[in-house]
């Protein structure tokens, strides 16, 4: 990258990002491009109002966690004005009135695309617009607060909506799966989150289970970064959480204890086929899966030649094998009891991993036969030899000498 930049149409993007900040009129802001030292992805501003106080929230996307830091509209121009052209190359600015793009080629040529928006619409329009009708939780939650999704007023954080419609949705999925299964009638239950991360979801179903169920729920939380541990055991201690807890390890050495419910939302590629392995395992009633990084299968995949063509683009192969390992899954878990479905999750919009596996154990055993062969007419179909979760139910099935 050039070590000179052009500073009259750098200018020329910040004055315009100076006046949106200074007349509340910025909705978001992302920084790409970063040319620094750090595992960082891309910085992304929204206005938060925090004690009646009107800040700019950075969230700093790295490539396994994110970080936030909340300034003041002169402290973050500061920082801004500081960061682009050094460490960040392009930026794209949303205002109620436009969209402004900054590129900085590598010799330093700034260009800039505007577009004006249709409709001038204000950010508290825009929030009361985008409102759902119904929520399984409300914001007057007191871990909402605690976990950095709404401020001391509980009010919704802007930068935290994406997260608090997911939080709802899953709840709403949650719901409707413990429903069903009867777990709404138990007095007792233990749900299993493996990698739950900052632990909103893991927070939630506690909160969902113990206050609108009125439930005794033991909800715990198995986290490999023993930071993320330690600050959620925290949280939960100091909001006085009975029944939540977290642990440091992960699926493939936890010891299961009775679990109800199994969820392990994105866990990298065959960490799913364990889980699901152990859900079937510790029989339990949910078993909640947003599988992530399909590597297992691509490699052993051997193209049909009616495929040939199609699967011939790499994304299509991709694909392919993602559907097939997903497929897979969903058709061993019903083999073994349980009534499955794979939808999506959530829009795409708010997160590229969007599959859901949702498999609630059936109350009716039935003839399988045919399943199997199904299953092991896919896999001779596309040359796979050899399915971790397959392996593993095939593993139990061999000590107990059937």
């Amino acid at each position: 990258m050039s070590d000179v930049v052009d500073r009259a149409g750098l200018a020329t993007f910040f004055s315009q990002l100076s006046a949106a900040v200074f007349d509340k009129q910025i909705i978001k802001l992302v920084l790409s491009k970063y040319q620094g030292s750090e595992p960082l992805k891309q910085v992304q501003i929204r206005p938060v109002m925090i004690k009646q106080q009107w800040l700019l929230s950075f969230t700093y996307r790295y490539q396994t966690n994110d970080q936030t830091k909340n300034l003041d509209a002169d402290a973050a121009l500061q920082w801004l004005s500081d960061a682009l052209g050094r460490d960040f190359f392009a930026a794209n600015l949303f205002t109620t009135t436009l969209e402004l793009q900054l590129s900085i080629s590598k010799k330093g040529k700034v260009l800039l695309q505007q577009k004006k928006v249709m409709a001038s619409v204000k950010p508290a329009e825009a929030e009361q617009h985008n409102r759902e009708k119904h929520r399984y939780l409300d914001l007057g939650r007191p871990f909402l607060a605690e976990l950095g999704v709404t401020d001391q007023q509980h009010q919704l954080i802007p930068a935290m909506s994406r997260k608090w419609k997911q939080i709802n949705k899953f709840i709403e999925i949650f719901s409707g799966a413990v429903n069903d299964t009867g777990l709404a009638q138990r007095q007792q239950l233990h749900v299993a989150d493996f990698g739950s991360g900052k632990a909103y979801l893991t927070f939630a179903m506690h909160d969902y289970l113990s206050n609108t169920l009125k439930l005794d729920a033991q909800v715990t939380g198995v986290e490999l970064r023993q930071s993320l541990v330690d600050h959620c055991n925290g949280a939960a201690q100091k909001l006085n959480l009975s029944g939540l807890q977290f642990e440091q390890g992960d699926v493939k050495h936890f010891k299961a204890r009775g679990i109800n419910v199994m969820i392990a939302l994105h866990a990298c590629d065959i960490a799913t086929d364990y889980a699901i392995h152990m859900g079937i395992a510790t029989a339990a009633e949910i078993i909640m899966c947003s599988p992530c990084c399909h590597k297992e299968l691509r490699p052993q995949l051997q193209v049909p030649q009616v495929l040939a063509g199609p699967l011939s683009f790499g994304i299509h192969l991709g694909q392919e094998a993602e559907m097939l390992t997903d497929s897979l899954r969903a058709m061993l878990l019903q083999a073994h009891g349980y009534d499955t479905k794979v939808f999506e999750f959530i829009s795409l919009e708010h997160t590229s991993k969007n599959k859901m596996i949702l498999a609630t154990k059936r109350k009716q055993p039935r003839d399988n036969t045919q399943l199997l062969q199904q299953i092991a007419a896919l896999k001779a179909f596309y040359g796979i030899k050899q399915q971790c979760l397959e392996t593993l139910l095939e593993t139990d099935e061999s000590k107990a000498g059937r």
